[in-house]
């Protein structure tokens, strides 16, 4: 009985989400409401974990088979040395959102070249909204000992540190720029939900939001990992078909609480970040690289074979 115990408890794929009920990463739930991990006939735990590099480092250890979190750590842990893919891409640019405290913005930060004596807000030290926001910095000529990082988590944690002025600005997602923009507590300074304002910050489509698993688990359980990619592909497909109320529909309760119309205009704005399929969008990984070795000494100085990056196999794969 116990050899049985352990192939059941083997057959379950583990996913840590880098924040579950953040709209860059709503795909994660609704597969699981859709019922398509079942109708591939996978047993999904979805597990959340609010920065994604604790995420990244319970993949590695092999605590979990997968991440959704951002791709630009695959690129980020193969000049370290570890090889780990995205086998399905949610978002073809990040999502986030730089926000400016209202009080701060008075003050006169206008921009990110205004950043110099002031705390920004990031998830967690090495995440990727710590690559972002240095890049977005340096790209303005602020040196990094001018400014300060403060991990600040996302949602209500986010919110409590920009109202108390612990941070001055922040990066984030939705719904928590809705809900700050519509208190009247931020204002955005860069806005990366879009593919405009995306190419305009960052030079290019930046791929962010995706499934991502170890290199050598999914060459070793390549049925599974087929099956987690063609879920979550549907999953696209359904986004790209559906309205943001139906797909809030979908969604559990507590995830937009007493403010359901709030939700659903926050999932409206981020509708168009969505890649349709879950491929990975040309040339976005190139932009990924560009940013991180901008600043990434390990990085630049690595050779980095995007090719074993992502994967697109996985999605077509009967």
């Amino acid at each position: 009985m116990a050899s049985t115990a352990a192939q059941a408890a083997d057959d379950t794929v583990t996913i840590m989400v880098g924040g579950i009920n953040k709209i860059i990463y709503l795909p994660a739930k609704l597969a699981e409401s859709l019922g398509y991990f079942k109708e591939e006939g996978l047993k999904v735990e979805l597990q959340s974990q609010p920065a994604g590099v604790d995420a990244e480092n319970q993949l590695i250890a092999g605590a979990v088979q997968g991440v959704v979190g951002f791709y630009d750590h695959t690129i980020d842990l193969q000049a370290k040395g570890k090889e780990i893919q995205a086998i399905a891409v949610f978002c073809k640019v990040p999502g986030e959102v730089e926000l400016v405290s209202t009080k701060a913005a008075a003050g006169g930060f206008k921009t990110m070249a205004d950043a110099k004596g002031k705390t920004l807000g990031v998830t967690g030290l090495g995440s990727s909204t710590e690559f972002l926001t240095r890049y977005l910095v340096d790209k303005e000529g602020v040196a990094s000992k001018d400014y300060s990082l403060l991990p600040v988590g996302a949602g209500n944690s986010f919110i409590a540190g920009m109202k108390q002025d612990r941070i001055q600005a922040g990066m984030t997602t939705e719904p928590t720029v809705s809900q700050m923009l519509k208190t009247g507590d931020a204002k955005v300074l860069v806005d990366m939900r879009s593919e405009e304002g995306t190419k305009a910050a960052l030079g290019g489509l930046y791929p962010a939001a995706s499934l991502y698993v170890r290199n050598e688990w999914a060459a070793s359980h390549k049925d599974q990992a087929a099956k987690l990619a063609r879920a979550f592909g549907k999953t696209m497909q359904y986004i790209s078909s559906h309205s943001a109320e139906e797909i809030a529909e979908k969604m559990p309760k507590d995830y937009y609480g007493s403010d359901k119309e709030l939700y659903v205009a926050a999932l409206k704005a981020s509708l168009p970040m969505y890649t349709k399929d879950g491929k990975m969008p040309e040339g976005g990984p190139e932009t990924v690289l560009r940013v991180l070795s901008a600043y990434k000494p390990n990085v630049k100085s690595a050779h980095i074979d995007l090719a074993k990056t992502y994967s697109n196999a996985y999605l077509s794969a009967k």
